[in-house]
């Protein structure tokens, strides 16, 4: 098997020409729009490209090669990025080392390319990275900043998951999965942070970290990566959290409910469609005394989303915008996609997608929609998906995850190959245990059951609250058509 040349791991010179393989991912396709909006002639490869990503690079004018071949270097671009989707055993990535070409990974293209030139504001941990930057990037360009940015959702503000701007200003999502095949460190350590918020720590990812320590060990190094005039805005109520930032060379600011935090939260209030709190800012410099930010709002439900508004406004402070600046961002927000979005009402029924996976994301959105819902009945429908949730290492975790929901229809997870049955994550067995704590629960061989089960069940009132990382057979389009066919009945 051909091995990559390290000495070809860097950008040429002069580049006319970039081709992409592994063109269909979320980031991947960003990456190629970002590209192609500077000035440089784009080309990609992948298995399957499927909508919304397809109807994008077909709207950019990017052609895209179904399969993978060395066909598709032909002619050789001057440079490759290459997915972290790729294997060293893919016949492209083959003909990449046989052939000798410069390549990068996505992460190192991004420092390359844009985050060189721009302050970087990366947004790391195990939740909540997705929501606190892209409210980050919103209120930036709500203040007349443009910020750039490049975030794992749908900014509605951009109608993309990134936007070159003119501003200074960089706003990236710091994944700390893996890079490349020829580069198994996190992604977030190419991402040059000058400002940096960390959400929270804890075990994810069991396909790529052996243990929590790993992850840790990861996180240390990204903190590692700190200029030391740059800024930590951490939330230091995760015990995580606050070990991997304890030997930061750089100025440390806590966030969170704890009163010896550089800001504090209080004062919580939860509505359908946003919440209401207090900010409690400690200035340490000159002895001054705590600032009161009284009655901030934002555009989010539940005291996690205040938790990464808190974030966001100690970075904008940071960065030099005022109180009411803020405020005014965060207010307009306009939201994510996937993440506690409302994708319809009909027969009375409101439908909500979210893209929760992790044990402690489902706790959290579920508690949530509780309290931005408090009258109404609420059903969870949950797909195990990932590498983590369908591995039995989440099974008793997620016992404790769906305290706030009435009823939960969980659908059982498509086997992970080369891992033993007793590794496998049992929708059944979970259903069992959530009965024990009084909870409607039951699981479901395929989404066709669940959608004839809901048909049922649901009744005017009710929150159908759609949790999954995938399409989940589009479940919630399919839902609203079949709730609609009831209202017309």
């Amino acid at each position: 098997m051909n091995a990559l040349d390290p000495a070809m791991n860097q950008a040429p010179r002069r580049i006319h020409h970039i081709h992409i393989m592994g063109i269909g991912g979320t980031g991947m396709a960003a990456m190629a729009g970002m590209l192609k909006q500077s000035g440089y002639q784009i080309s990609g490869s992948d298995l399957q490209v499927y909508p919304p990503m397809s109807d994008f690079l077909a709207a950019q004018n990017i052609p895209v090669m179904n399969g993978y071949s060395e066909i598709n270097l032909e002619p050789q671009p001057d440079l490759v990025i290459v997915g972290n989707v790729i294997r060293q055993s893919n016949p492209e990535a083959q003909a990449l080392a046989r052939l000798g070409l410069p390549y990068l990974s996505m992460p190192q293209a991004l420092g390359h390319f844009f985050l060189n030139k721009r302050r970087s504001l990366v947004v790391a941990g195990t939740h909540g990275k997705t929501t606190t930057s892209s409210l980050l990037a919103s209120c930036l360009y709500g203040a007349k900043k443009d910020p750039s940015c490049l975030i794992g959702g749908i900014v509605q503000e951009f109608g993309a998951n990134f936007h070159i701007g003119e501003g200074p200003d960089f706003v990236v999502e710091g994944d700390e999965y893996d890079t490349a095949f020829f580069d198994k460190g996190s992604k977030f350590l190419h991402y040059q942070p000058q400002v940096a918020i960390i959400t929270s720590l804890e075990f994810d990812h069991a396909d790529i970290f052996a243990d929590l320590e790993a992850i840790k060990d990861s996180f240390r190094k990204f903190v590692a990566l700190m200029p030391k005039d740059g800024l930590i805005i951490a939330h230091l109520d995760d015990a995580n959290v606050a070990e991997v930032v304890s030997e930061a060379p750089c100025e440390i600011q806590g966030y969170g409910l704890g009163t010896d935090m550089h800001w504090r939260l209080s004062d919580l209030s939860i509505h359908e469609q946003y919440s209401r709190f207090s900010i409690h800012h400690r200035e340490e410099n000159n002895g001054e005394k705590a600032l009161e930010w009284d009655r901030m709002q934002v555009a989010l439900p539940g005291r996690h989303n205040c938790l990464n508004a808190l974030a966001v406004t100690a970075a904008l402070h940071h960065l030099g915008l005022s109180q009411a600046e803020i405020n005014t961002g965060l207010s307009n927000f306009s939201g994510v996609k996937r993440r506690q979005e409302v994708r319809g009402k009909a027969a009375g029924v409101t439908v909500i997608d979210d893209f929760a996976h992790h044990p402690t994301a489902v706790r959290e959105t579920l508690s949530a929609l509780r309290a931005a819902y408090p009258g109404n009945r609420l059903i969870c429908i949950f797909e195990p998906r990932t590498n983590s949730s369908r591995r039995s290492i989440f099974q008793q975790d997620y016992v404790n995850a769906f305290d706030a929901a009435d009823m939960a229809l969980i659908r059982e997870p498509l086997p992970l190959d080369n891992i033993a049955p007793e590794e496998q994550f049992s929708s059944a067995q979970l259903s069992s245990d959530l009965r024990k704590r009084g909870i409607d629960a039951t699981s479901f061989p395929d989404t066709n059951a669940i959608l004839a089960e809901l048909d049922q069940c649901l009744k005017p009132g009710d929150v159908a609250a759609i949790f999954s990382n995938g399409g989940f057979d589009n479940i919630h389009t399919r839902l609203l058509s079949q709730l609609e066919r009831r209202e017309l009945s």
